[in-house]
């Protein structure tokens, strides 16, 4: 029996625990690229866009506003 409830209690815990480190790096991530206009850019340019000054100044002011913690 035990070798059944050990394998899945492990795999649980690491689930949980892997998807909190996720968010926690993620959270980091964004947090470093508020102060960093230019991992903004990147991050743009990646998804298709091409920000102007405007639009960079707009998204770094969005980003400040939310609540990320």
């Amino acid at each position: 029996m035990w070798n059944w409830i050990i394998p899945i209690l492990t795999l649980i815990v690491g689930l949980v625990g892997g998807f909190f480190i996720g968010v926690y790096y993620l959270r980091k991530q964004i947090e470093s690229m508020q102060s960093n206009p230019e991992m903004l850019q990147q991050m743009a340019k990646k998804m298709g866009y091409n920000l102007n000054k405007k639009q960079m100044q707009q998204m770094q002011n969005m980003m400040k506003n939310q609540k990320w913690k």
